[in-house]
């Protein structure tokens, strides 16, 4: 069988894989990333923040968007979303939302369940005299928060938080169900196009398994590093 591999077909189809669906699977993961740890943040302080209304809230959040299939989510919000917005302000029409946007924001709302976990876990790990100590001088809950926990608690969490944009990598390539063209779809693509689905998608495999294992070691010497910091 390998007898009859034709790997020009991945050399010619390089700057298509890279240049478009390369790019669009790193921007989608910087974007998602980027504001999942941001409202993954808010939903861990509010889970911590002791207020039973906004603690729950927050809780019934995490566990829902845990216990949903992200592929789901991504079809649900693409296809429901717009009818919802539509009837919240009285349209005739479903609101249009572009599938970018669509699945930059499911992948955002669905991340944030994951990254808010994290957040949480690391404010726990910081010693709560610590927070006693900066009351006692006066500071108040957001700035103990802004300027003594969470610069600490992030510095424990990179390598976790890493980990995670790793697992969201790989789980861009679930935008198919919206016709996008990330680095596999692009893939899928050519070799549908060129009948050479071994091919490319035995390429596809090494590239992702490339990235991924490039970003393991990274986050293996990030964790050495902050273990040598405590």
């Amino acid at each position: 069988m390998f007898g009859h591999f034709d790997l020009s077909v991945v050399a010619h189809s390089l700057p298509y894989l890279f240049g478009e669906g390369m790019v669009f699977t790193l921007t989608l993961t910087a974007l998602a990333a980027s504001g999942g740890i941001v409202l993954g943040t808010g939903l861990a302080l509010l889970r911590l923040s002791g207020v039973p209304g906004l603690t729950h809230a927050a809780k019934i959040y995490v566990e829902l968007m845990r216990s949903l299939p992200l592929v789901l989510v991504i079809f649900w919000f693409y296809f429901l979303v717009p009818y919802l917005g539509a009837w919240a302000i009285g349209a005739d029409t479903p609101i249009q939302v572009g599938a970018f946007a669509s699945a930059l924001v499911t992948f955002t709302l669905f991340e944030a369940a994951y990254f808010s976990e994290i957040v949480r876990a690391g404010i726990q790990s910081i010693p709560k005299g610590q927070s006693a100590a900066a009351r006692a001088l006066g500071m108040s809950y957001a700035q103990v928060m802004r300027l003594v926990v969470l610069p600490q608690a992030f510095r424990n969490m990179v390598p976790l938080l890493l980990t995670q944009t790793i697992v969201l990598f790989q789980d861009t390539s679930l935008v198919y169900v919206l016709s996008l063209t990330d680095f596999l779809g692009a893939a899928s693509k050519v070799a549908q196009r060129d009948g050479r689905l071994v091919e490319m998608y035995l390429f596809a495999a090494l590239v992702y398994f490339a990235v991924c294992f490039a970003a393991s070691l990274l986050v293996r010497r990030l964790q050495a590093r902050t273990a040598i910091a405590r």
